[in-house]
Formats: C-alpha cells, structure tokens, sequence
C-alpha cells in the first residue's frame, strides 16, 4: 500500500513542480492501493503543487437522462417533466468519470463550474480563475476552462488513464480547420433562481466525434498515441501507473495539426 507522500515522491520525479497549473486524469485501480484511497490521491496531489498550484478535473455530471437528448427536440421537455433539477453544488460527478472525480468535488477547498456537460473543479491557486463565468454553449471552446488552461501555461496529467481520456482534446476540436462540424443541441433541466428551468446547449458533437472517422468516434486515442510514440511528454510511474506529464500548448498544437490533416 501507498502513502501519499510516495505518491508526491513519485509525482516529483516525473516532473511535476510546485507552482504548477496540473489538469489531471486518474485510475486509481492503476495506481494501486494508497492510504486513505481516493483522499489519499488528493492530499498527495495537493502537496506536490504546494500552495501557489492548482489542480484541475473534468468532474462531469451524472445524468441518469441522458437517454432523453437522443429524442427528437420536442419529446424532450415532457420527458425532462418532474427529473431531478441539476445543481451545480450538490450533482454528483458523472460516475464515468471514476471515484476520484467524485471525491475531488467534495474535497474541502475545490470549487467546481456551473454547467451540467462541460463541468470542471478545480482546487487551488487559479482555482477561480478557471471555472468561474463558463460560456454556456460551446463548453469546451473560447473561454471554456480548455482555454483557460492552455493560456494560463497548464500541464495534463495522467496517470494511468485510457488513451482515450484527454479532455483537453475537446478544444483542439474548436482550434481546428476542419470542414462540416458536427453539432449538436441538448436539453438538460437546471435549478434555476425561480425553480427548475429547462435550458438548452448548443455545442460540437463531444460523444460521437466531429466527423465520422474511419477509425472510428473515439479518435482521442490514436492522436494521443501518435503524440507519445513522436517522444512528446514526460513519462514515468506514479505507485504502479503508467504516467505522463505533457505541456498542454504543446499537445494542443499537436492535436490541432492532427486533426486538420486526418479529419
């Protein structure tokens, strides 16, 4: 078993700083049992960026309805009729997203965005900085806590995660000069300051991909693959995850270059 402080010596040698702006990925089954389990991973992630960092997740937002917004637009708001209103401070996280995204909200100090797809927290340093006054539409583009990561010089890490999972590639959907986008309009029902509203989002497609690919939606994986197999990123072990640490300009412009050339 991991203490967390192994964890934070593990966190350190590959190479991350304290003062760092870090978006994080994480299996906890990857990197094995750590004193305290998913709190454990917080503190430890928590002392490796020290005071002046900041730690970011994409927490998500479980949605047992999300069946409803493959119905045609007008079924939608009898179907929503009665649902349990999302509330940005009490929702739980999408159980997709594992356990820890779910214990990252509830830790004392994380503050987590007002949006019901596109929702992130964030602890730390420039922790209101990246999830406050999140666009609405287009979650994942201009002005979207991706953004906001790139510019303010952030990191991705992951530690034993899927390939596939690298939100930050969302953006890179958004940068890149690719022809007949798919979007998409989704309904969600939201507390709202008189009661339950029902609101809806316009965005590119983030479920199926932007285009039909021939290697399939899920294309998040080959471009990440592709990034690591060209010796981009910092790679190591953190307890017994596979890890990396990669620049997030760096993977953008990677993803961005990517996409306009396959898609």
């Amino acid at each position: 078993m991991y203490a967390a402080n192994d964890l934070t010596r593990d966190l350190s040698l590959l190479g991350v700083r304290s003062g760092d702006l870090v978006m994080v990925h994480a299996s906890l089954r990857a990197i094995g049992q750590v004193e305290g389990g998913a709190g454990g991973v917080v503190r430890a992630l928590d002392d490796v960026v020290g005071p002046a960092g900041t730690l970011v997740m994409n927490i998500g937002a479980r949605d047992d309805l999300s069946w409803i917004n493959e119905r045609p637009e007008a079924e939608r708001p009898v179907l929503l009729a009665g649902a349990t209103p999302f509330d940005a401070g009490v929702t739980p996280a999408d159980p997709d997203n594992g356990v820890l995204a779910e214990v990252f909200r509830q830790y004392p100090g994380t503050l987590v965005s007002d949006h019901p797809e596109g929702r992130f927290a964030a602890r730390g340093h420039l922790a209101h900085q990246i999830v406050t006054d999140v666009p609405w539409d287009d979650y994942y583009g201009p002005g979207s806590p991706l953004e906001r990561l790139v510019e303010a010089g952030g990191r991705v890490l992951r530690l034993g995660a899927d390939l596939a999972t690298v939100t930050l590639l969302h953006y890179a959907e958004y940068r890149a000069s690719v022809p007949n986008k798919r979007a998409v309009r989704r309904h969600r029902l939201v507390k709202g300051p008189n009661g339950p509203e029902i609101r809806v989002i316009e965005c590119l497609d983030d479920s199926h991909g932007i285009v039909d690919y021939p290697g399939g939606a899920d294309y998040f994986a080959e471009i990440l693959s592709a990034y690591l197999e060209h010796g981009r990123g910092c790679a190591g072990v953190v307890g017994q995850a596979r890890s990396e640490l990669i620049d997030a300009v760096d993977l953008l412009r990677f993803g961005v270059a990517w996409m306009e050339e396959k898609l």
